[in-house]
């Protein structure tokens, strides 16, 4: 179920968070149970053939952190997150390598057609560093229903934000209507909520509507005039920036009603003065989890500057391939590591860059990768790309009235995150609030809702 949905929001949601309170007033040692039910009832919404996937999963991965607590094998680990990686590459990958090895004469390729289970990279990045952290040994133990919520709490299992286990595990102990400020925690919850879903419904999805167009006539080999691939790229630039942090919104505002506090995700990306601040700014914790777990894994800053150099570009091609099984999405990320590649060596060189010439240039970057990222082939990435570059029609009517205001709200910020702490308790915005909902239920009425983007990978 979507959360920008008539059966989450009126259905799903009211009755979880009555049986979560009832559980934390009465009968708190099962409130940990529960929410990993609760977490197990809305993905198997989706589809229930792979809850046992989800649930074979958590399994897995928890026998083997007891077993390699048991016997201090590493091995054990090595080969639970192989597995891990390979269940990924089966369901995600299969067919996009089995492609390459079809250009080989003669050599029969089998293709599989399976559905891609919802969520698949975000848990497997969840098992991936816990299990790497108690190798190292600065991760405990846990039993299994606090290892299964880890991974499966719903409100990110879906999307991210991509949780460390410090950051959220010694949240399940804590009774979270017993706090002081429990009140405000809810108050707050049902701010981010609200304000997520404003970002992706009355901002991210009528922008799909200017781009899904121009980049369906791209792909049918269409010309796209100059007007409609500036229209279209950057529809698409506010559109993926307003549907993800509309999300990361929501899912923040939600665990917050159920007394989880997670990372935030985005911190007004599209104000970055250079690459490398936007990638400390845009899904701030899949670059984190990348920094941690590729680029040092790989040697880092650590052995000189050619490792350097090749950690970068190595860990932004493959986060460009975990975005997607396609070669755009790979050349996407390599079009990144190339660019921090640059401003590695522009820094190093200690050559100056004005803030605002920084703040354009890295706009315009982000701006025409962003068409990698979205155009379903090649060919069709070039055409947009004729268009942006003059090489096409200039055309007519440019459509700018959504556009406006998703970039003034993108560019000049806060964050959601930020605006809602900053908010005094008054009477007034609790009615803004509720105003706002209410105006967001009518869209979605009136409205055929888009999936989230960020759900296809």
């Amino acid at each position: 179920m979507l959360f920008n949905s008539f059966v989450f929001l009126l259905g799903f949601l009211p009755l979880a968070l009555a049986l979560h309170w009832l559980v934390e007033r009465f009968q708190p040692s099962l409130r940990l149970p529960v929410l990993a039910l609760l977490s197990f009832v809305f993905y198997g919404y989706w589809d229930w053939r792979f809850v046992p996937l989800l649930a074979f999963s958590i399994l897995l991965n928890w026998w083997t952190a007891e077993a390699f607590l048991k016997t201090k094998r590493s091995g054990l680990i090595s080969l639970a997150i192989a597995l891990n990686l390979a269940v990924l590459a089966l369901f995600k990958y299969f067919n996009f390598f089995a492609e390459f090895a079809g250009m080989v004469p003669g050599l029969p390729v089998p293709k599989l057609d399976l559905a891609l289970p919802l969520g698949i990279s975000f848990f497997t990045f969840h098992h991936v560093m816990y299990l790497t952290d108690l190798r190292r040994g600065e991760a405990p133990r846990y039993d299994l229903v606090r290892y299964a919520l880890y991974i499966a709490f719903f409100p990110q299992v879906l999307a991210g934000p991509l949780v460390r286990w410090r950051e959220i595990m010694h949240q399940f102990d804590e009774r979270p209507y017993l706090r002081s400020d429990a009140a405000e925690r809810i108050a707050r919850g049902l701010m981010l909520l609200t304000a997520g879903l404003a970002k992706k419904v009355l901002l991210g999805d009528p922008l799909a509507e200017y781009a899904n167009p121009v980049f369906a006539a791209a792909a049918a080999g269409q010309v796209v005039s100059v007007a409609e691939a500036w229209q279209g790229t950057l529809a698409f630039t506010f559109q993926i920036y307003f549907d993800f942090s509309g999300y990361t919104d929501m899912a923040l505002g939600l665990a917050l009603l159920f007394g989880i506090v997670l990372p935030q995700n985005f911190d007004v990306p599209y104000r970055s003065i250079s690459i490398q601040d936007f990638w400390r700014r845009w899904h701030m914790t899949l670059s984190r989890f990348l920094r941690d777990y590729l680029y040092i894994w790989m040697g880092g800053s650590r052995r000189g500057l050619p490792t350097q150099i090749w950690a970068l570009f190595a860990t932004m091609a493959l986060g460009g391939l975990w975005h997607g099984a396609g070669l755009t999405f790979i050349a996407w990320g390599v079009a990144h590591g190339v660019a921090l590649i640059i401003c590695l060596l522009w820094r190093r060189a200690k050559l100056p860059m004005p803030a605002l010439l920084g703040w354009a240039l890295t706009l315009l970057f982000v701006t025409l990768c962003w068409v990698l990222f979205r155009a379903s082939s090649f060919p069709a990435a070039l055409t947009i790309y004729k268009g942006l570059f003059g090489f096409a029609p200039f055309g007519s009517g440019f459509k700018w009235r959504a556009l406006l205001p998703a970039a003034a709200f993108a560019m000049l910020g806060p964050t959601a995150w930020a605006l809602v702490h900053r908010l005094p308790p008054a009477r007034w915005i609790a009615v803004l609030m509720a105003v706002l909902f209410v105006l967001v239920l009518f869209k979605i009425g009136d409205d055929a809702n888009y999936e989230f983007i960020y759900f296809q990978f």
